[in-house]
Protein backbone atom coordinates (compact mmCIF):
# COMPACT_ATOMS: atom_id res chain seq x y z
CA UNK A 1 0.00 0.00 0.00
CA UNK A 2 2.74 2.27 0.82
CA UNK A 3 4.30 1.34 -2.77
CA UNK A 4 1.43 2.79 -4.53
CA UNK A 5 0.82 5.87 -2.85
CA UNK A 6 5.28 6.63 -2.69
CA UNK A 7 5.69 5.31 -6.79
CA UNK A 8 7.56 8.27 -8.99
CA UNK A 9 4.30 8.62 -10.74
CA UNK A 10 1.90 9.16 -7.80
CA UNK A 11 4.78 11.53 -6.23
CA UNK A 12 4.90 13.65 -9.63
CA UNK A 13 0.88 13.83 -9.24
CA UNK A 14 1.43 14.87 -5.39
CA UNK A 15 3.68 17.50 -6.38
CA UNK A 16 0.81 18.98 -8.99
CA UNK A 17 -1.30 19.22 -6.38
CA UNK A 18 1.19 21.17 -3.99
CA UNK A 19 1.82 23.65 -7.21
CA UNK A 20 -1.47 24.95 -6.55
CA UNK A 21 -1.07 26.98 -2.82
CA UNK A 22 2.10 28.04 -4.69
CA UNK A 23 0.03 29.33 -8.03
CA UNK A 24 -2.60 31.09 -5.52
CA UNK A 25 0.19 33.12 -3.67
CA UNK A 26 2.43 34.27 -6.67
CA UNK A 27 -0.73 37.02 -7.29
CA UNK A 28 -0.65 37.87 -3.24
CA UNK A 29 3.29 38.95 -3.34
CA UNK A 30 3.24 42.70 -3.02
CA UNK A 31 4.21 44.40 -6.37
CA UNK A 32 6.61 46.45 -4.60
CA UNK A 33 8.14 42.61 -3.86
CA UNK A 34 7.12 41.32 -7.17
CA UNK A 35 5.74 43.16 -10.00
CA UNK A 36 2.63 42.14 -11.81
CA UNK A 37 5.13 41.14 -14.98
CA UNK A 38 7.07 39.19 -12.95
CA UNK A 39 4.14 37.42 -11.38
CA UNK A 40 2.64 35.95 -14.83
CA UNK A 41 5.87 34.65 -15.91
CA UNK A 42 6.23 33.60 -11.90
CA UNK A 43 2.57 31.80 -12.77
CA UNK A 44 3.15 30.88 -16.13
CA UNK A 45 5.98 29.10 -14.69
CA UNK A 46 4.34 26.87 -12.16
CA UNK A 47 1.37 26.25 -14.24
CA UNK A 48 3.85 24.42 -17.26
CA UNK A 49 5.26 22.59 -14.80
CA UNK A 50 2.19 21.11 -13.40
CA UNK A 51 1.52 20.52 -17.52
CA UNK A 52 4.94 18.85 -17.62
CA UNK A 53 4.29 16.86 -14.56
CA UNK A 54 0.68 15.49 -15.76
CA UNK A 55 2.02 14.58 -18.74
CA UNK A 56 5.22 12.98 -17.33
CA UNK A 57 3.24 10.74 -14.78
CA UNK A 58 0.89 8.85 -16.90
CA UNK A 59 4.56 8.29 -19.25
CA UNK A 60 6.52 6.80 -16.56
CA UNK A 61 3.67 4.83 -14.83
CA UNK A 62 3.16 2.84 -18.38
CA UNK A 63 6.67 2.72 -19.25
CA UNK A 64 7.78 0.99 -15.64
CA UNK A 65 4.47 -0.34 -15.43
CA UNK A 66 3.42 1.63 -12.21
CA UNK A 67 0.29 2.09 -13.00
CA UNK A 68 -1.99 1.73 -9.86
CA UNK A 69 -5.66 2.29 -9.11
CA UNK A 70 -5.08 5.07 -6.48
CA UNK A 71 -2.89 6.42 -9.14
CA UNK A 72 -5.67 6.57 -11.56
CA UNK A 73 -7.87 8.08 -9.02
CA UNK A 74 -5.69 11.02 -7.96
CA UNK A 75 -3.88 12.15 -11.26
CA UNK A 76 -7.39 13.11 -12.71
CA UNK A 77 -7.77 14.96 -9.46
CA UNK A 78 -4.94 16.92 -9.68
CA UNK A 79 -5.57 17.92 -13.17
CA UNK A 80 -9.42 19.31 -12.11
CA UNK A 81 -7.57 20.86 -8.78
CA UNK A 82 -4.83 22.53 -11.44
CA UNK A 83 -7.53 23.48 -14.17
CA UNK A 84 -9.79 24.98 -12.03
CA UNK A 85 -7.39 26.82 -9.93
CA UNK A 86 -5.92 28.65 -12.77
CA UNK A 87 -9.25 29.49 -14.16
CA UNK A 88 -10.51 31.01 -11.30
CA UNK A 89 -7.38 33.41 -10.73
CA UNK A 90 -8.07 34.20 -14.45
CA UNK A 91 -11.23 35.62 -14.37
CA UNK A 92 -9.94 37.31 -11.15
CA UNK A 93 -7.51 38.83 -13.07
CA UNK A 94 -10.58 39.74 -15.68
CA UNK A 95 -8.30 37.60 -18.51
CA UNK A 96 -10.66 34.65 -18.41
CA UNK A 97 -14.82 35.31 -19.02
CA UNK A 98 -16.91 33.75 -16.06
CA UNK A 99 -18.76 31.54 -18.84
CA UNK A 100 -15.71 30.11 -20.54
CA UNK A 101 -14.33 28.69 -17.15
CA UNK A 102 -18.23 27.69 -16.00
CA UNK A 103 -17.89 25.60 -19.23
CA UNK A 104 -15.14 24.72 -18.51
CA UNK A 105 -15.17 23.69 -14.94
CA UNK A 106 -18.66 22.33 -14.98
CA UNK A 107 -17.97 19.81 -17.94
CA UNK A 108 -14.26 18.85 -15.78
CA UNK A 109 -17.31 17.88 -12.79
CA UNK A 110 -19.98 16.06 -15.06
CA UNK A 111 -17.46 14.22 -16.59
CA UNK A 112 -15.70 13.29 -13.66
CA UNK A 113 -18.83 12.28 -11.95
CA UNK A 114 -20.03 9.98 -15.24
CA UNK A 115 -16.48 8.38 -15.16
CA UNK A 116 -16.98 7.44 -11.23
CA UNK A 117 -20.72 6.71 -11.92
CA UNK A 118 -19.51 3.89 -15.26
CA UNK A 119 -16.75 2.93 -12.56
CA UNK A 120 -19.17 1.60 -9.76
CA UNK A 121 -21.29 -0.35 -12.21
CA UNK A 122 -17.82 -1.66 -14.47
CA UNK A 123 -18.08 -0.11 -17.52
CA UNK A 124 -15.28 2.54 -16.98
CA UNK A 125 -13.79 1.58 -20.56
CA UNK A 126 -16.83 3.44 -22.00
CA UNK A 127 -15.70 6.71 -21.03
CA UNK A 128 -11.92 6.19 -21.55
CA UNK A 129 -10.35 9.05 -22.70
CA UNK A 130 -10.45 9.90 -25.54
CA UNK A 131 -8.30 11.65 -28.60
CA UNK A 132 -11.26 14.84 -28.64
CA UNK A 133 -10.31 14.51 -24.71
CA UNK A 134 -6.66 14.83 -24.98
CA UNK A 135 -6.72 17.57 -28.00
CA UNK A 136 -9.18 19.00 -25.50
CA UNK A 137 -6.74 19.13 -22.51
CA UNK A 138 -4.03 20.30 -24.90
CA UNK A 139 -6.01 23.72 -25.80
CA UNK A 140 -6.58 24.12 -22.09
CA UNK A 141 -3.03 24.18 -20.61
CA UNK A 142 -1.45 26.47 -23.72
CA UNK A 143 -4.39 28.87 -23.20
CA UNK A 144 -3.75 28.65 -19.38
CA UNK A 145 -0.16 28.95 -19.75
CA UNK A 146 -0.68 31.78 -22.70
CA UNK A 147 -2.74 33.65 -20.38
CA UNK A 148 -1.13 33.45 -17.44
CA UNK A 149 1.80 35.17 -19.17
CA UNK A 150 -0.75 37.67 -20.60
CA UNK A 151 2.14 40.84 -21.69
CA UNK A 152 3.68 39.72 -25.49
CA UNK A 153 6.78 38.30 -25.73
CA UNK A 154 9.11 39.46 -28.58
CA UNK A 155 6.16 40.69 -30.29
CA UNK A 156 4.12 37.65 -29.98
CA UNK A 157 0.63 38.43 -28.33
CA UNK A 158 0.44 35.87 -25.51
CA UNK A 159 -3.11 36.99 -24.36
CA UNK A 160 -4.45 37.34 -27.64
CA UNK A 161 -3.23 33.93 -28.27
CA UNK A 162 -4.61 32.27 -25.08
CA UNK A 163 -7.97 34.06 -25.77
CA UNK A 164 -8.06 32.47 -28.70
CA UNK A 165 -6.97 29.08 -27.61
CA UNK A 166 -9.04 28.97 -24.66
CA UNK A 167 -11.96 29.11 -27.02
CA UNK A 168 -10.79 26.94 -29.11
CA UNK A 169 -10.70 25.01 -26.00
CA UNK A 170 -14.28 25.52 -24.55
CA UNK A 171 -15.76 24.31 -28.27
CA UNK A 172 -13.52 20.86 -27.77
CA UNK A 173 -14.85 21.14 -24.27
CA UNK A 174 -18.24 21.00 -25.42
CA UNK A 175 -17.91 18.43 -28.04
CA UNK A 176 -15.43 16.08 -25.52
CA UNK A 177 -18.42 15.93 -23.12
CA UNK A 178 -20.98 15.03 -25.59
CA UNK A 179 -18.94 12.49 -26.93
CA UNK A 180 -18.37 11.08 -23.32
CA UNK A 181 -22.29 10.92 -22.77
CA UNK A 182 -23.15 9.68 -26.21
CA UNK A 183 -20.60 6.78 -25.38
CA UNK A 184 -22.31 5.68 -22.38
CA UNK A 185 -26.18 6.80 -23.03
CA UNK A 186 -27.08 2.97 -23.49
CA UNK A 187 -24.94 1.80 -20.45
CA UNK A 188 -26.34 4.87 -18.61
CA UNK A 189 -30.18 3.95 -20.04
CA UNK A 190 -29.95 -0.05 -19.39
CA UNK A 191 -28.78 0.75 -15.67
CA UNK A 192 -31.05 3.69 -14.99
CA UNK A 193 -34.05 1.50 -14.80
Amino acid sequence: MAYMRSSLPNLLTWGRIFLIPMLICVFYIPDLVLPSSEKNLTAAFIFTLAAITDWLDGFLARKFNQTTRFGAFLDPVADKLMVTTALVILVWLDRVGIFVAAIIIGRELAISALREWMALIGESRGVAVSFVGKLKTAAQMVSIILLFLYEPIYFVPTYELGTLLVYVAVVLTVWSMFYYIKRASSILAANSK
